[in-house]
């Protein structure tokens, strides 16, 4: 039973640390197409 809490608290580290992970390149993402945009 502990070891499925520890188990579920590590993935919802491990997701809230990917879906940042994710946030941060799409906004990397949209200033690289917004910086190219205004080049054109």
């Amino acid at each position: 039973m502990l070891s499925e809490v520890r188990k579920l608290r590590h993935l919802g580290e491990e997701s809230a640390r990917l879906k940042k992970l994710v946030a941060d390149l799409t906004f990397n993402k949209d200033m690289l197409s917004e910086v190219i945009r205004r080049k054109q």
